[in-house]
């Protein structure tokens, strides 16, 4: 291992519990988190609030280009993503955004706009990446690969859980559907489709719980040291 610290990345499809799991991470190890799908995010936000469809790569481009996207940390070292200054972390934590997301991230000029942040990040190591190509495209000679996937109905009751804890209506059927459509355009997308790295470990989370998926990414931490 060249660095001092290793890059952790952990791929996965949406709703498989990525983030969760890489925030207890960062949190165990005193590792630094990175949310890589909250930039996306935060690009489909800023093209909505000026009115910009996400079916116009030119001008979402654009805007990927122009925006500021940085991210301040909260006192348990949770990241919050900044647009241009302002905390908007939790106006993208919606299906709206999620399916948003995903559309501006088959561009590949946002790809590219969005790329050189997230390698800045975690150049130094001492990180934990989460997204959908950080083991492939981002990170690919990464200390620890972890590509995360579960089924689709249970990935869709555990977002219902999550969007009713923070006070918001969801319905599964609904969330399911636009779970499993979003799973066909990130995999099948010409630019960085969704897919584990050659030798990233595949860990089915279906019927494990968050201390469980935890503990084997340690594990694989201890090992590369």
């Amino acid at each position: 291992m060249t660095r001092p610290r290793p890059v952790i990345a952990i791929d996965g499809p949406a709703g498989v519990g990525k983030s969760t799991t890489a925030r207890t991470l960062a949190r165990r190890l005193g590792y630094t988190l990175v949310d890589t799908g909250a930039l996306y995010r935060g690009v489909a936000l800023a093209a909505r609030d000026r009115g910009i469809s996400w079916d116009d790569e030119a001008a979402v481009m654009a805007v990927s280009n122009e925006i500021r996207l940085g991210f301040v940390s909260q006192g348990d070292g949770t990241p919050r993503l900044l647009v241009d200054g302002q905390d908007r972390a939790d106006e993208i934590r919606t299906p709206e955004l999620s399916a948003g997301a995903s559309q501006v991230s088959a561009y590949p000029g946002v790809r590219r706009a969005l790329l050189d942040i997230q390698r800045d990040l975690g150049r130094e190591g001492g990180v934990v990446l989460e997204g959908r190509d950080i083991g492939t495209v981002v990170f690919p000679d990464a200390e620890v690969k972890l590509f995360l996937t579960a089924s689709a109905e249970e990935r869709a009751r555990r977002r219902v859980k999550d969007l009713q804890d923070r006070g918001m209506t969801a319905d599964y059927h609904e969330i399911l559907a636009k779970i499993r459509s979003r799973d066909d355009a990130d995999s099948t997308r010409a630019i960085a489709p969704l897919r584990p790295a050659e030798d990233a470990v595949i860990l089915d989370s279906t019927s494990l719980d968050l201390e469980a998926v935890v503990q084997h990414v340690l594990e694989l931490v201890e090992s590369c040291n």
